[in-house]
């Protein structure tokens, strides 16, 4: 992982080159008063003051500066020094005049990279940034290190992270902060946690499902739950996937990394809650055990499911982790899942579908997100659409035969496994970039993170 430690620090008068902020209302006034010099350089590299646009300037009193452009020079998003991050030489970097604050962040994640794979890393040096508010940097660090896990995560092939590499990754995380991890497997998953078994039947032993449990803080604190959907691979099962519609599957645990993700942070941060983290993790894959379409599972919570397609999985391990986290009466619960296809549909990959049981809940998230620039978008839990998940022989089905309302009935669904009057929000999430942005390379990405990370500051403060 990138060390993002050593690309925030606090300005202590240290050399550095300095880095101009200027918007395209205040360009032409900042190019008149500039020296000749400096407006000749502007104008031969052709900045207007565009977002994410950089000039290097000739300076009086040290070798070089820079002027970045940015959308609104008295509202920095987190983004707006991403590609300078990205595109600057090696060095030690200040905003002239000025403090990051949020923009911190796209700082460091503009150096982030997964290079694990190339023969070559990336030759670059560490740009690092001074901040005269150092209180931040600690917080910045921390959400960049959690967004880059999940990114990391996403990112490996799923020949090299299975079940047993999740469970790893939640094992440290439990070493590292203090937390007792549980995992059940084999028989006892199967007597347990039915549909998780059932998902996972057909994989190698190598790669046996299991449900991951991860417990920390203090007993007498308010219970959260984190549900994370942990298929590290979706071949689809017996309804096989299209080949195209497979080629990513390798992302579909993005949900297990979000809420792992988001639990390094609450633990990292001592946040006063007693925290749950749950990841029912398996591999959906083709073999003779697969269980199959008309298949009806017995869940934790004792309801029955037909199956009606194999490939709406996900679900059906989120049930059986939605019940147990319910056992322990939760304030809070709150999932994340790549779940489906239908709202990335209505949605596309930036927003996150965002369904919740308490309208305050979806208020807050939605708002949490709007704050930190990490947006959400609530899609309802309409349910007379209950009716597309009726089973002629079980108590529901797990997938409806009508082409409507994907994303919404899968919210239904798991509605089922949530405590009467429990507050529950559920993130269907893409956790993938198709096309790269400043700071967001094309691949694994996080989407509702910082917004959940939000959220739960405010309603949990220190």
């Amino acid at each position: 992982m990138t060390d993002f430690q050593s690309l925030l620090k606090p300005d202590q008068g240290q050399p550095a080159i300095s880095l101009h902020l200027v918007d395209k209302p205040g360009f032409e006034p900042w190019l008149q008063a500039q020296g000749e010099r400096a407006r000749e350089a502007a104008r031969a590299q052709g900045f207007r003051g565009e977002a994410h646009k950089i000039a290097i300037l000739p300076s009086e009193r040290e070798e070089w500066s820079a002027v970045l452009g940015v959308a609104n020079v008295e509202r920095l998003s987190p983004w707006c020094l991403a590609r300078a991050a990205e595109s600057l030489p090696e060095g030690s970097y200040r905003l002239a005049g000025r403090s990051p604050g949020p923009a911190a962040f796209g700082w460091l994640l503009g150096q982030y990279r997964f290079d694990r794979y190339r023969a070559e890393p990336s030759p670059k040096g560490p740009r690092v940034l001074l901040t005269d508010e150092p209180a931040r940097i600690e917080g910045a660090i921390a959400e960049a290190e959690a967004t880059a896990l999940v990114r990391d995560l996403v990112n490996m092939p799923a020949g090299d992270l299975g079940p047993a590499e999740l469970q790893a990754a939640a094992a440290e995380a439990a070493e590292q902060f203090g937390a007792r991890l549980t995992v059940t497997e084999g028989a006892a998953l199967a007597e347990g946690y039915p549909m998780i078994a059932a998902v996972g039947q057909a994989a190698t032993a190598a790669r046996a499902p299991r449900l991951i449990e991860l417990e920390w803080g203090d007993t007498r604190h308010p219970r959260v739950a984190l549900v994370g959907k942990g298929v590290c691979f979706d071949s689809g099962g017996l309804d096989l996937k299209s080949a195209s519609n497979m080629r990513l599957m390798k992302k579909d645990m993005g949900g297990a990394a979000h809420a792992l993700a988001l639990a390094r942070l609450v633990m990292g941060a001592n946040l006063p809650v007693r925290l749950h983290l749950l990841i029912p993790a398996v591999e959906n894959a083709v073999a003779g055990a697969a269980f199959r379409p008309g298949d009806i599972l017995r869940s934790r919570k004792g309801l029955t499911v037909e199956i009606g397609n194999t490939d709406a999985e996900g679900r059906l391990i989120l049930g059986d982790a939605l019940a147990r986290a319910g056992e322990e009466k939760p304030e809070l619960i709150v999932d994340f899942a790549t779940l489906t296809g239908a709202a990335r549909v209505a949605l596309g990959p930036d927003l996150p579908a965002t369904f919740a049981n308490d309208d305050d809940l979806a208020a807050a998230l939605v708002a949490a997100g709007e704050a930190v620039d990490d947006p959400l978008w609530r899609l309802p839990l309409w349910k007379p659409y209950e009716e597309m998940l009726s089973s002629d022989v079980a108590d529901l089905g797990n997938a409806s035969d009508a082409p409507f309302a994907g994303a919404v009935t899968a919210a239904l669904f798991l509605q089922r496994f949530v405590p009467e009057g429990t507050p529950w929000a559920h993130l269907d999430t893409f956790a993938w970039r198709p096309n790269a942005r400043p700071g967001r390379p094309k691949g694994g990405d996080a989407l509702g993170l910082r917004a959940a990370w939000s959220l739960l500051r405010e309603r949990y403060p220190r």
